[in-house]
Parts: structure tokens; C-alpha cells; sequence
């Protein structure tokens, strides 16, 4: 509300009388709106404070404890998991490569090819940090089975393009992998383009690219207990309610993830079981005979592979003839990949830390645009406040006393309208014409302080120093007569009348 809206504001005269007024002037009213106001928003810039002092608390208890607990895992790796470095300053696990990894590698030319040769060589990887940090590998590679007809069955069902297919956490790392000229084409000096030139090859063709962040994951529960984290999916269920013969489980939850990315999480706190293998697979059943899964077909609604050789894509779609010779397939898991209790537990404990250090970021960080947001609107609010309170001093300043009449030499007496004002204590003392004392004025109990400036205005001011309330200027204006009402006082005076 603007200073100017409160110059028509009228009160009857039988309400000026009453001590007890029912309704508050606007200008006091909104003046409590401000103070009020700036002591929400003081609240709740103290309530953004506090929830950042406890968040960073939190976050430096769990920094010490994936400290404490890679020391632990990096001591398990030292001491299992010896490096060869080669003469070019390559590092490898093991002097054999995986069957995966040797089919891959003999895709030459390919985008797959090209990321198994990068790995090789931790030295040129690490020329483009997000490539190196945001992709994980190939499907191929990121999961095992436990027998190889299952391996084998499970690739062909996704093809050589899926099974070489590169996976990425995040759009960011799709980005790193191709990049492009202003009129579109593709920038063969970088990327994976780039890295090729390198290494002598040229990639051809095209290659897919997962995105794990824009997967839509599987949002249901896992199986109690399971160090691989499988999900608890329901079994089918035949017409007559009972489960069909011969199934031996999800596709999905066949897949062993090995220790490097069992307990990976994207952001959103989705590991690679319930957003890649789930978005591969959804729920595709496996059955032991291909006469069993044809038996099944009522209840099969992702597709169903069985162990000799069958395949339903989906619904109605049958895939016939022999079998493809696929060359990246999901190698068998290896008798050495199992880990002791603690290791597991110790690794899912770390990255459930990991991303919940991450979240406390994420918090942190809205908790402080709020906080600055507030700070902001606060000072804002702040300087209207002062500048509200500037406008009613200049605003009260053009109010006039009725009459100045000299008493004699360096005093004043005061007079309104036709009602002089008594000789008890009514006086103003002028020394030299700069303070001016009023102890008591007509029985009011109005204990002002008040200066004259040099351009001639008194500022009177209240025993505790604080400007006129509202009632008094009411009175003011329309009886006449003071008010019980401590107040800070401007009041233009003629220096003439002096």
C-alpha cells in the first residue's frame, strides 16, 4: 500500500473519542504488515541455515565412512587382483581376454571395438574425463549366466547390434561419444571417431548407445536376501491358476552382474539389474523344452526362449529355422568371481553411501537457492520497510501547529485551534534556538525530546524514541487535541515563528 492511499482516511469523531479503538489506522496496520513479514521470512532463512548445518553434518559423517570402507575393499583388490602392465603402458586383469571381449575385438571397425581398445589403454582414455567416467561398457560385458546355452540364447534374442550396444550413465557420456560441425555432420576428430583415428581404425556404420538415466525402471521389489539383487517378480500363472511347466525363470533375474558394477547407481538410485537388464528383457520367461514354452503361451506376454533353441519375441510373434552363430555373447561366470559375505556387504554398503552422499548434495543445493532467494526477497523487503517509514516522516512533517506565540524571549507556548493549552508544564524551552524540552503536555503523559534542524524543522521525539502511533494524528487531524500515544514527531516549523 502506498503512503498517498492513507491521506483520505477518515475516522468518525465518537470513534476518535473512545481509548479502546476497534480498528487499527491502515498506516499502523500495514507497518505491522511489514514487521511481520520480515519476521517470517528471519524464520525461514533461520529453518534454511539450520537444514544446511545438519546436511553437511551428515554428508562429512558419510564421507568418513566410504573412506573407511574403501580402504577395507582396496586392501580385498590389492591383494586379489594383481595387474599385468604391458610395454605400452596398458594394464590388464589377466594375460587371456574373455571370449566377450576377444569377439568384440574381432568386430573391426566397430564402436564396441574401438571402447574394448580404449580400455586397454587407461592412458588415452583418460584424455576425455567424461567418456572415461560416464560410460560403463558394452552390454556384452556387463553381465554373465551360468551356462552357455543360456549365454547364447539370451544374445541371439537380442541381437549382435544390442549385445554391442554401449552403455552410458547419463546423456552426458551419449554426448561424448559423437560430436558435431555446425552444419550437422559428425566431427571425426573427436569423440569415439576421434579415438579410432588413433588407434588406426575408422568407425563405420552405425552403433546404439543406452542411456541409463532415460530408462524407465522396473519400480517393483527385490528378492529378500539376494546379494545380486534380483527382482521378485511374480511366476506366470496358466487359466487354471498354476504355474506352467518346465519354467525355470526370468530372464532378467538370470543375468549375474559381476562385482564391479553389482552395486552401481544412477542417480536416482536405480542399479543396472532394474534399468538396463529390465529394459533388455522385461519379463521374458525361460523354459527348459520349447514344447513346455509353447505350452505356456497363455500367460507369456514379454517373449519366452527355451534351452533348445525356441524363441517368442512377443505375443504372437514366433521365431523359426536353426540357429544364428552369434559372436558377442554373455560369457559364463567365471568359478572365481565369487566373493566373501563381508566384501559383498562392504561394496552394497559403499555405493547406498555413495548415493546418499550424492542426494545430501542435491539437498544442500536447493537448500541454499531457497536460502539465497530469501536473503534477497528479505533485504527487499527490509529497504520498503525503511523507505515506508522515510515516506510518513516527510509525509508528517507538513503538519502545522496552529499558532506560535511568543511568551517571551526563548520560549514558546502552544495553542490549537481555539483551545490554548495550560500553563502546566506546556511549555517549549528554546536554548539558542537548537533543543527544545516539553515534559508534559495538557494531562497527556507525552514525555517528548525535540531538535531543531537549521532548515527549520523539529523532530520531537517519544521517551523511548519512537515515532508518532496513528491515534495521535487522528486526534490531530480531526479533534484538535493530543492523544495518549508515544510517538516520534516531525513537524515542519517556520524558523519566522521563532
Amino acid at each position: 500500500m502506498k503512503l498517498e492511499e492513507f491521506d483520505n482516511f477518515k475516522v468518525p469523531k465518537d470513534e476518535m473519542q473512545d481509548v479502546e479503538l476497534s480498528h487499527e489506522d491502515p498506516i499502523n496496520l500495514h507497518s505491522k504488515k511489514l514487521q511481520d513479514d520480515l519476521q517470517t521470512m528471519g524464520m525461514k532463512i533461520q529453518l534454511h541455515e539450520d537444514n544446511i548445518r545438519f546436511l553437511r553434518t551428515l554428508k562429512d559423517k558419510l564421507v568418513d565412512s566410504i573412506i573407511d570402507l574403501q580402504v577395507i575393499l582396496g586392501k580385498y583388490h590389492a591383494s586379489n587382483s594383481p595387474k599385468i602392465e604391458n610395454k605400452d603402458g596398458s594394464d590388464t586383469q589377466s594375460e587371456d581376454k574373455p571370449s566377450y571381449q576377444k569377439a568384440i575385438l574381432q568386430q573391426e571397425n566397430s564402436a564396441a571395438s574401438i571402447l574394448c581398445h580404449l580400455k586397454t589403454n587407461p592412458k588415452m582414455l583418460a584424455s576425455d574425463p567424461t567418456l572415461s567416467e560416464d560410460v560403463l561398457g558394452v552390454v556384452a560385458e556387463l553381465g554373465h549366466v551360468e551356462d552357455d546355452t543360456l549365454g547364447s540364447l539370451l544374445s541371439e534374442y537380442l541381437g549382435t547390434e544390442t549385445m554391442s550396444a554401449i552403455v552410458c550413465k547419463t546423456y552426458n557420456g551419449v554426448k561424448s561419444l559423437e560430436k558435431y560441425d555446425t552444419d550437422g555432420g559428425i566431427n571425426k576428430t573427436s569423440g569415439l571417431h576421434g579415438f579410432g583415428t588413433s588407434l588406426g581404425k575408422t568407425l563405420e556404420g552405425r552403433f546404439n548407445v543406452i542411456s541409463l538415466e532415460t530408462l524407465r525402471p522396473y519400480s517393483g521389489e527385490f528378492v529378500a536376501d539376494d546379494p545380486q539383487r534380483r527382482l521378485d517378480i511374480p511366476k506366470p500363472r496358466l487359466p487354471n491358476g498354476d504355474c506352467p511347466a518346465g519354467f525355470l525363470g526370468y530372464a532378467v533375474n538370470m543375468i549375474n552382474i559381476d562385482r564391479t558394477h553389482l552395486f552401481f547407481l544412477t542417480a536416482s538410485g536405480y542399479g543396472l539389474r532394474e534399468t538396463l537388464f529390465y529394459s533388455l528383457f522385461f519379463c521374458l520367461q525361460i523354459y527348459k523344452t520349447r514344447t513346455e514354452m509353447l505350452q505356456a503361451v497363455p500367460c507369456i506376454t514379454d517373449g519366452a526362449l527355451s534351452l533348445d533353441g525356441g524363441i517368442i519375441k512377443r505375443s504372437g510373434l514366433f521365431c523359426l529355422g536353426n540357429r544364428g552363430d552369434m559372436k558377442a555373447t554373455f560369457s559364463k561366470t567365471s568359478t572365481n568371481s565369487s566373493l566373501p559375505d563381508h566384501y559383498m556387504e562392504s561394496e552394497r554398503q559403499m555405493k547406498e553411501m555413495k548415493w546418499k552422499k550424492e542426494k545430501m548434495l542435491e539437498d544442500m543445493r536447493r537448500e541454499r537457492a531457497l536460502l539465497d532467494s530469501l536473503k534477497l526477497n528479505f533485504e527487499k523487503k527490509k529497504a520498503e520497510f525503511v523507505q515506508f517509514l522515510a515516506e510518513a516522516a516527510a509525509r508528517f512533517s507538513n503538519l502545522y501547529l496552529s499558532h506560535f506565540l511568543h511568551t517571551g524571549s526563548h520560549k514558546l507556548q502552544l495553542q490549537w485551534g481555539d483551545q490554548p493549552i495550560d500553563d502546566s508544564g506546556q511549555e517549549i524551552v528554546q536554548s539558542s534556538k537548537e533543543w527544545l524540552n516539553v515534559l508534559e503536555v495538557s494531562g497527556s503523559m507525552l514525555v517528548v525530546v525535540g531538535h531543531i534542524s537549521h532548515d527549520g524543522i523539529v523532530f520531537l521525539y517519544d521517551m523511548h524514541q519512537r515515532w508518532i502511533g496513528d491515534s495521535f494524528f487522528r486526534g490531530l487531524k480531526e479533534m484538535g487535541i493530543f492523544c495518549n500515544t508515544k510517538f516520534v514527531l516531525c513537524i515542519t516549523l517556520p524558523l519566522t515563528a521563532l
